[in-house]
């Protein structure tokens, strides 16, 4: 399913390298960051940008062990301007909803991220106000099933 902008794969996909490609980097400084392959520089690496403004990412190689491809790709010719690469990702393509930031935001590994972020910024207290409020849900969620038990009880006698 391709269109002027983006082409986004079905399941059962193999993503392939390629210039426009939306990557997450695995390692490093960037570590958890989007970037865009805006060149392949040789069988091991890819010229990649974030672009810095938007991801964080700035321009760098980047061996192809540290990057997970995305199924989501950006039409961009080789080695765009930041600007170009900018215009791109932000600009919402004929025939989709979302621009790519959009989409990439909206992919499961994307939340995944985010709820990792916050977890390991939360606080000890944070961790111990979340385990009172879990049990005190457990023990309301127990009051009430033993109610129906004993209702279910009482009128099978």
């Amino acid at each position: 399913q391709e269109s002027d902008g983006l082409t986004k794969m079905g399941k059962g996909r193999q993503s392939t390298v390629q210039i426009g490609r939306i990557c997450i980097v695995n390692t490093g400084k960037d570590a958890g960051k989007m970037c865009t392959i805006i060149d392949v520089v040789d069988q091991a690496r890819a010229f990649v940008d974030g672009p810095k403004a938007l991801t964080g990412v700035e321009r760098q190689t980047i061996p192809f062990g540290h990057l997970s491809l995305t199924s989501l790709r950006v039409r961009i010719p080789k080695n765009p301007r930041r600007n170009t690469l900018t215009k791109a990702l932000s600009a919402v393509p004929d025939g989709q909803e979302q621009s790519v930031l959009d989409q990439f935001k909206s992919l499961s590994w994307s939340k995944k991220m985010d709820s990792a972020a916050k977890k390991l910024a939360t606080s000890d207290f944070d961790r111990f106000k979340v385990m009172v409020l879990r049990k005190k849900k457990a023990a309301l969620v127990n009051k009430e099933f033993a109610k129906l038990k004993r209702a279910k009880l009482k009128a099978g006698k």
